[in-house]
């Protein structure tokens, strides 16, 4: 098999979601010393790109975006190593903080966002739910982060995304991260008012706001 067979196959796999085989085939570039960066470029992230695009059209669901995200993750994971040994950095197209605030312990849907920055190329540090405010900001200077992404599914707990706005100015550190926000109670006016940088509806649209953000 060819380089450019084995990146169809291992799109084909992504966009399936057959995780064994997408976790085979990573093992087949190493075992031919390919350039694996250029497995991940070419391959890997294509097979994602095209699974968030089936679902923005409607022809995929929520479960198969999950089983996506999954696939390229279990595959990262048979590279990495490699990669690391090699002490070959894959370009990150950024770095992220990402919790659900403080008093709030819902998080599928910052998990599901989590994922699927990953998925596509950002560095992720995953806070987990019920966060403290304080805890982002630390977070996010301590391992040099671009962005903060605060999750919220309550009206009561979506306040904590305002007040860690509200401390980033405290701090003067206002305007070093983009501050993303998203949750059912969010939407973009709210985002406008509490000074974040962004508002996504969900984890496609997230990767995409993230990425037009960084280019900018």
């Amino acid at each position: 098999m060819n380089k450019e067979e084995l990146f169809a196959r291992i799109q084909k796999a992504i966009i399936e979601g057959r995780k064994s085989e997408a976790e085979d085939l990573a093992r087949e570039a190493i075992k031919a010393r390919l350039d694996l960066t250029e497995v991940i470029e070419k391959g890997y992230v294509p097979g994602i790109q095209k699974v968030g695009d089936l679902w923005e059209k409607g022809e995929y669901f929520l479960p198969e975006l999950i089983t996506g995200g999954e696939c390229m993750k279990a595959a990262m994971a048979v590279l990495q190593p490699e990669l690391d040994k090699a002490q070959i950095k894959t370009k990150s197209k950024g770095k992220v903080v990402i919790g659900t605030v403080e008093g709030d312990i819902h998080d599928i849907g910052k998990n599901l966002v989590a994922s699927m920055l990953s998925a596509n190329g950002f560095e992720v540090i995953d806070l987990g739910a019920d966060v403290k405010l304080e805890k982002f900001i630390d977070k996010a200077v301590e391992t040099q982060s671009d962005f903060i992404c605060l999750s919220a599914l309550l009206t009561t707990t979506m306040l904590g995304q305002k007040k860690t706005i509200e401390l980033l100015k405290q701090k003067n550190l206002y305007g070093k991260f983009k501050v993303l926000v998203g949750g059912a109670p969010a939407n973009q006016k709210w985002a406008d008012e509490i000074g974040a940088d962004g508002y996504a509806e969900n984890a496609m649209l997230a990767v995409k706001l993230a990425s037009r953000l960084m280019g900018a």
